[in-house]
């Protein structure tokens, strides 16, 4: 994607703001709302209109949920959230339901809300703090100080007849998901090293509409179960409360069936091993099936180059363990407006840039251990024989699940936990960071 300079070239008429948040999606909005709590003007752009579709599994584990909360966001039913206790997980003849530990840093519940709805509501809320949203904008590329290279800016086309227009702002943060335009036009590119997946999902008309649990299936098999290759993913079903359930599926990259897969009919092959009553048959299916790929474990940095900051996807912010990446969104959203605050707060310059350089070390404090415990499982899980003998010998094992789920999920207390909680802070803290 090209780059446009200073120089006059860009056109169009130009918006000022302290802040252009480039995607309303939960990283987007989550910085946009942070920023402008603190008095900051902040653009936040997105690139479809209100309400909108998004793949995803709409499942938030209890670490999204806190962020939610943290932002004052009403998470309870009476507000239209489909509230779970805990995961159920299927897999090598057992069905073993694992309530969200109990814990003194995170809720002990998590939430369904269709992307359709929740993405709307976070933007919104964003607006309500104060940042304003202009929708139908795409951003098609950074803009550049010819003198200094740094990003000064985005360009942009919009409206109906897509006309192009030029926003400033001394910083950019790019919250645009996986297609990462903003990073690719900087030269930031995926790494080949850190692992990719995809997900397809599908809504249904379900009676599993009110299941308290998010279900996952552990053993996703090539054809039928137990007679085909077992493949390194998992399926879910996420009853969302509205009469429907968001059922899906996910695939690592460690895997040559990864390209070579028709994800539409792989899901349609699980969904026929299912008990018929359950409601997962065409008659019932709502919309087409969907996919998005996954990006995992940091697999594009840096996250911080010449005035743009990465948060979420556009980051590779998706945690490998369990494909949840709103959770880590919503946090590096906030993560990144802190820091352009206090960056903002200094003269431009060196001052400023040594505040902008630590957004890097934050993410990676935060997450860079505990991503390369990740990488470390699906290079495992990539393997077939030890995909087998964990789903056999592990899954019947209450104890080792609850660690399994503590571990996948990323809920510890960070201090004065169990001695779960102790082996994992440990096991994260000795990992060499993503």
């Amino acid at each position: 994607m090209a780059t446009t300079r200073t120089d006059g070239a860009g056109g169009g008429s130009t918006t000022d703001a302290d802040v252009i948040v480039v995607g309303a999606g939960p990283g987007g909005s989550s910085a946009a709302y942070h920023l402008a709590s603190t008095g900051l003007d902040v653009l936040l752009v997105e690139k479809t209109t209100f309400p909108r579709e998004k793949v995803c599994g709409d499942g938030l584990t209890p670490r999204a949920v806190r962020s939610l909360v943290e932002m004052g966001i009403d998470t309870s039913p009476a507000a239209g959230w489909a509230r779970n206790r805990g995961l159920r997980i299927v897999g090598g003849g057992v069905r073993m339901e694992l309530p969200w530990p109990d814990l003194a840093s995170w809720p002990d519940y998590g939430l369904v809300r269709p992307r359709l709805d929740f993405d709307d509501l976070l933007a919104r809320h964003a607006v309500k703090a104060g940042a304003r949203l202009q929708e139908g904008t795409a951003v098609t590329g950074p803009l550049l100080d010819e003198r200094t290279g740094r990003v000064v800016g985005v360009l942009a086309r919009t409206g109906p007849d897509r006309e192009p227009v030029t926003y400033r702002a001394p910083l950019v943060i790019a919250a645009d998901g996986n297609s990462a335009r903003i990073a690719l036009a900087l030269g930031i590119r995926r790494r080949e090293d850190r692992p990719l997946g995809v997900a397809v999902r599908r809504y249904y008309r379900s009676p599993l509409t009110n299941d308290d649990h998010l279900e996952s299936h552990l053993e996703l098999w090539e054809g039928r179960p137990r007679q085909s290759r077992l493949l390194p993913g998992y399926g879910w079903i996420f009853g969302v409360g509205d009469g429907t359930s968001n059922v899906g599926l996910g695939l690592l990259n460690t895997t040559d069936a990864f390209q070579n897969t028709n994800y539409t009919d792989l899901l349609r092959r699980w969904l026929a091993a299912l008990p018929p009553e359950w409601g997962f048959t065409e008659d019932n299916a709502i919309g087409p099936v969907r996919g998005s790929a996954l990006p995992m474990g940091f697999n594009r940095t840096p996250h911080y180059r010449d005035g743009v900051l990465l948060v979420g996807d556009a980051g590779g912010m998706v945690n490998p363990f369990n494909g949840e990446g709103i959770a880590y969104a919503l946090e590096s959203g906030r993560y990144a407006a802190e820091v352009a605050v206090q960056a903002l707060a200094r003269a431009e310059g060196p001052a400023r840039e040594r505040a902008l350089g630590h957004y890097p070390e934050i993410v990676r404090a935060q997450y860079g251990g505990y991503y390369t415990l990740g990488r470390y499982f699906v290079q495992l899980i990539g393997n077939p024989t030890i995909m087998a003998l964990g789903t056999k010998y592990g899954l019947p094992r209450p104890t080792l699940m609850r660690f399994v789920l503590k571990i996948m999920a990323n809920l510890t207390d960070p201090r004065g936990g169990d001695a779960m909680d102790r082996l994992i802070n440990a096991m994260t803290r000795l990992a060499p960071a993503a």
